[in-house]
C-alpha cells in the first residue's frame, strides 16, 4: 500500500501544477490585490475534505483523534513564520514542490533549506529549542468538543460560508482572457492546454485529500495529505540510508514532484529557469523559515491549512490566520512598500 503514497502524490502534483492552485497566492491576493478566488478555492478544498472525512469517521474506516497537547506558542510564532516564508520562497511547502517539478531553480533551493531545517528542528542541533517550545501546552481538543457540539454542525457551517462565498463570486462579471487557438484536441486539450478553473481544481483536491486518508491509514500512518514530515524523513533517509524513514507520506512528496513534471512537460512548460542572486537569498532565506516555522506549528499550509481545519483542530484554524498574517507582513515588505517607492 505504500506505493499508493506515491500515486496520490502524483496526482496531487498534476492536478495543482495545471489548476495553478497556489496557497501563498490565496493569502497574499487577500490583501494584495484584495482577490478572494483563490482563498474561496482553498475553502472549498477544505469543505470537501471534511464532509468526506467525517463520513470515513462515521463508517468507522479511520478512528483519528488529534494530539493530546495543543502547543498555542510554537504553533502561532511557527505558523507566522510559516507565512513570512513563503512569501520569500514564491511558494508554500506543495508549491515549492510542484514548482521543483517546473523547473524553477529557486524552488530547489528553497526546497533543499526548507527540508534541512524541517529536520534540523526534529532530530538535529534544534531539536531541543522545538521540544521546549511546543512542550508549553495546553489541554487539546477539537472546536467541536470544545462546544459540545457534533461535528457535523461545523461542517454544514463550513459548507455553508464556502457555498455563499462562491455564490458570490461567481455573479462577479467575467474577465474575458485572451488564448490562443487550440493546438491540442480532446484528452490531451484538457490536461495539458485548456485553462483549469481553480474552484474545478479546488473540487478535485479535496477528493485527493479524501483518498489520501483511504489510502494512508491503512499503512499505519494515521493522516492524511502532509508535507513537512515527509520532506524531513526524506532527507534523513538520504543522510542516514535508513529504510525506517520511508513511509507513505515520503512517496506522496516524491509523487508530487513527479506528476507536476509530467504536467509541466506535457503543457510545454518545463523550464529550468536560474534566479537572480535576490531570488537565490530569498528563495533559501524562505525555505529556512518554512522549514522552522512548519515544524514548530506541527504542519506547513497543506498539513494545517487543508487537513488540520478539515476537521477542525484548534491547531488548524489557529494556525491559517497566523499563516495569513505572515503572509501579509512579507507582502508589505517585498511588495507593496517597494511599489510605493518606486
Amino acid at each position: 500500500m505504500l506505493i499508493s503514497g506515491l500515486f496520490c502524490g502524483f496526482l496531487l502534483g498534476f492536478v495543482m501544477q495545471r489548476g495553478r492552485f497556489c496557497i501563498t497566492g490565496a493569502f497574499r491576493d487577500l490583501y494584495v490585490t484584495k482577490s478572494k478566488k483563490m482563498f474561496i478555492a482553498l475553502l472549498i478544498a477544505i469543505s470537501v475534505q471534511s464532509i468526506g472525512f467525517f463520513i470515513l469517521q462515521e463508517v468507522g474506516f479511520i478512528n483519528f483523534q488529534p494530539a493530546e497537547n495543543f502547543s498555542p506558542v510554537a504553533v502561532i510564532s511557527g505558523a507566522f513564520l510559516f507565512g513570512i516564508g513563503i512569501i520569500l520562497a514564491g511558494g508554500c511547502a506543495t508549491g515549492t514542490w510542484y514548482r521543483a517539478g517546473e523547473g524553477l531553480v529557486g524552488s530547489w533551493i528553497a526546497l533543499a533549506t526548507y527540508m534541512l531545517f524541517s529536520a534540523i528542528l526534529r532530530t538535529g542541533p534544534l531539536g531541543s529549542f522545538n521540544n521546549e517550545l511546543r512542550s508549553i501546552t495546553i489541554e487539546h481538543k477539537t472546536i467541536y468538543e470544545s462546544f459540545g457540539i457534533s461535528p457535523w454542525i461545523l461542517v454544514i457551517l463550513i459548507v455553508g460560508i464556502t457555498g455563499f462565498a462562491v455564490f458570490q463570486q461567481l455573479r462577479k462579471p467575467k474577465t474575458k482572457v485572451a488564448t490562443l487557438k487550440p493546438k491540442k484536441t480532446g484528452l490531451a486539450h484538457i490536461l495539458f492546454e485548456k485553462r483549469w478553473d481553480p474552484f474545478v481544481t479546488a473540487i478535485i483536491i479535496g477528493i485527493i485529500a479524501i483518498f489520501a486518508w483511504i489510502f494512508s491509514v491503512p499503512t499505519g500512518r494515521e493522516f492524511g495529505l502532509g508535507i513537512t514530515s515527509p520532506s524531513a524523513n526524506l532527507l534523513q533517509f538520504l543522510v542516514t540510508g535508513e529504510s525506517k524513514f520511508i513511509n507513505w507520506g515520503v512517496l506522496l512528496v516524491l509523487g508530487i514532484l513527479i506528476g507536476s513534471f509530467i504536467a509541466a512537460k506535457g503543457a510545454n512548460e518545463f523550464r529550468v529557469r536560474v534566479p537572480d542572486s535576490k531570488t537565490v537569498i530569498y528563495s533559501a532565506t524562505g525555505g529556512v523559515l518554512m522549514g522552522i516555522g512548519a515544524t514548530l506549528a506541527g504542519g506547513c499550509s497543506i498539513g494545517n491549512g487543508l487537513v488540520e481545519t478539515s476537521f477542525f483542530s484548534w491547531q488548524g484554524w489557529v494556525s491559517l490566520p497566523m499563516m495569513i498574517l505572515g503572509t501579509w507582513v512579507a507582502a508589505y515588505f517585498t511588495i507593496i512598500k517597494p511599489r510605493a517607492n518606486a
